[in-house]
């Protein structure tokens, strides 16, 4: 039989309703509304880099305008709707998909045990101990909390003193779970005192586990190779995700089809009938003017981003009329289904700084374009933080 054929721009508008991108969301962007986004979503990665606000606020401030920071807080630290851990970076994830984390906590272990005696300040073994009774003795606590007498400067990112490296497997491991958070420091309670006994006391065997992980990654990419869906929660292996593909195929839960990249080449692979129907009904994409999180999840594979979109994301680039480099933390800019261009902007006191602005190749920044991008960069300030919006001279480049 043929395989089914999607082109480029069917691709895209079904790759981007999956990541909750083709039309904005006119929900509250808390409580329930978050839930739902964030399950749909499937996590958020979380991170430190805040030019204009947190990675993992932008990400969802682009699906909700109405997002605002503490309404993720609120879902870990009150509601307990959501858990933090790791998928293929930290990431705050629905709690109800905890039970299938047990998988990722045992194998993380084992890859713990088996490295980090190489790439770690010795002695943290020795800790583990101490701090989880340090922690069920005296409730939660952060880093500076344990190790006293240790030394506690590092000489580089991962240079951890003992008990922290202890504080981090005893979480890594499913021992412990963050409960809450001061500013951006993590506090660590017993996983009894944070997570919910229906989740707590939930138990799956390791192919349900891998079941849910590639069904709910194929689920929310709409198309992906077998790899792509191993990567999508980091969970399942590649050998496995290949096997589960084998298998899927083989009794018609999955089927093969071929998708047109930006190039015009066709990239094989699995995805469902119900996503193809579904690409086929997919109205317009919005018009407006987006600012994406360089974290944002429809990007992160930069090699798929420049596969399916022709946006070239993975290494800085020279601009000798800058005189500077642009890539990674400048903000990706989307219009419809095409990303037209990259922005370095900042905030600086209550003053959002507009620096530079390149449009993609074959882009023209007409009036209504350039109207969308201020009106954005308008829309952010509330987010960022700011009052006022400084254009640099020459901003808008060639």
């Amino acid at each position: 039989m043929k395989r089914p054929f999607l082109d480029n721009s069917r691709a895209r508008r079904l790759f981007l309703d999956r990541h909750l991108l083709l039309h904005p969301g006119a929900g509250p962007g808390c409580g329930a509304d978050l839930d739902d986004v964030l399950r749909d979503m499937g996590f958020v990665q979380v991170d430190s880099v805040n030019t204009l606000a947190r990675a993992h606020d932008m990400i969802l401030w682009s699906r909700r305008g109405q997002y605002r920071p503490k309404s993720l807080e609120h879902l870990v630290s009150r509601h307990r709707t959501a858990f933090e851990h790791w998928t293929h970076d930290a990431a705050v994830i629905p709690m109800q998909f905890y039970p299938m984390w047990r998988l990722k906590f045992a194998r993380d272990e084992m890859r713990m045990r088996a490295r980090w005696p190489q790439g770690r300040r010795s002695g943290w073994e020795a800790e583990i101990e101490a701090v989880h009774r340090h922690i069920a003795d005296y409730g939660p606590a952060c880093s500076l909390d344990v190790g006293d007498g240790e030394k506690k400067s590092s000489s580089g990112w991962w240079d951890w003193h003992p008990s922290k490296t202890a504080l981090e497997f005893l979480w890594r491991s499913g021992q412990l779970a963050v409960c809450h958070r001061q500013g951006f420091r993590k506090f660590y309670d017993l996983v009894d005192r944070v997570i919910p006994a229906e989740h707590l006391n939930d138990r799956r065997d390791a192919r349900e586990i891998v079941d849910w992980a590639m069904s709910a990654a194929l689920e929310r990419l709409g198309f992906g190779t077998s790899g792509e869906l191993a990567a999508f929660f980091d969970i399942v292996t590649r050998d496995e995700a290949r096997a589960w593909c084998a298998e899927a195929m083989s009794t018609g839960r999955v089927l093969e089809a071929d998708f047109e990249m930006a190039d015009g080449s066709l990239r094989r692979s699995y995805t469902t009938e119900r996503a193809l129907e579904c690409s086929a009904r997919l109205p317009e994409p919005s018009a407006r003017v987006r600012l994406l999180s360089p974290f944002d999840p429809a990007l992160r594979d930069r090699a798929r981003a420049e596969r399916l979109f022709g946006f070239h994301y993975r290494i800085e680039i020279f601009v000798p009329e800058a005189k500077r480099q642009y890539g990674y933390y400048v903000f990706p800019v989307l219009q419809g289904d095409r990303i037209i261009g990259r922005l370095d902007a900042k905030r600086a006191g209550r003053t959002l700084i507009a620096r530079a602005f390149w449009p993609e190749a074959g882009v023209r920044m007409g009036k209504a374009r350039s109207s969308g991008l201020e009106a954005e960069l308008s829309r952010i300030k509330t987010l960022a933080g700011v009052d006022d919006i400084e254009f640099v001279s020459g901003w808008k480049r060639l």
